[in-house]
């Protein structure tokens, strides 16, 4: 496989890496939910908030790299419905990853808990305190977070049937590895 049939190294390292987090804030969000009140939870909901911004940080530097970095196109024997769905599934990937850690953000100020990003950076309430508000915005933020859930499963099953059934380098290309000779000439 050529070099340039691969994405670049940057851009598997942030898939993985916000992979990686997606997972273990949604699991983490999962657990802390019905926490009683506590410090534990307290502690537990500012590291899924430092999370959360972390994410949202991290898929703006990939937006970022994107622009300026081609992907590699999808196969040519690809149906056009295929190269279609997967458009929308990545466009809805990072419309999610973007919405949700500012809608997690809307529901702290709303709820009257300021999001200090690692205990140390204070960030600005996006709005004013408002129980009712904050409610309706923690279903939001639940919400967003259930289709973000079906979005990666589709993802996985799609990247999955790629390899196993298609066996296109569609999974392989995002897939860290090293270089071959002939890759690094």
């Amino acid at each position: 496989m050529a070099v340039s049939e691969r994405y670049t190294s940057v851009a598997i390292l942030l898939h993985w890496l916000i992979a990686a987090m997606l997972l273990f804030t949604f699991a983490l969000g999962l657990y802390m939910a019905d926490l009683p009140a506590s410090p534990l939870k307290l502690r537990l909901f500012s590291y899924h908030k430092w999370i959360g911004v972390t994410i949202f940080l991290l898929v703006v530097m990939r937006l970022l790299w994107r622009l300026t970095h081609r992907v590699p196109p999808p196969p040519a024997e690809m149906p056009g419905w295929q190269r279609l769905a997967a458009w929308a599934a990545h466009a809805l990937l990072y419309l999610l990853t973007l919405v949700i850690p500012l809608s997690g953000w809307l529901y702290s100020s709303a709820s009257g808990f300021k999001v200090v990003y690692f205990g140390k950076i204070p960030l600005p309430d996006l709005v004013a305190k408002d129980k009712a508000l904050a409610e309706q915005l923690l279903t939001v933020h639940q919400g967003l977070n259930a289709v973000i859930a079906i979005v990666i499963v589709l993802h996985i099953a799609a990247a999955l049937k790629h390899h196993w059934i298609d066996r296109d380098d569609v999974l392989s290309r995002m897939l860290p590895s090293r270089r071959t000779r002939s890759e690094s000439q």
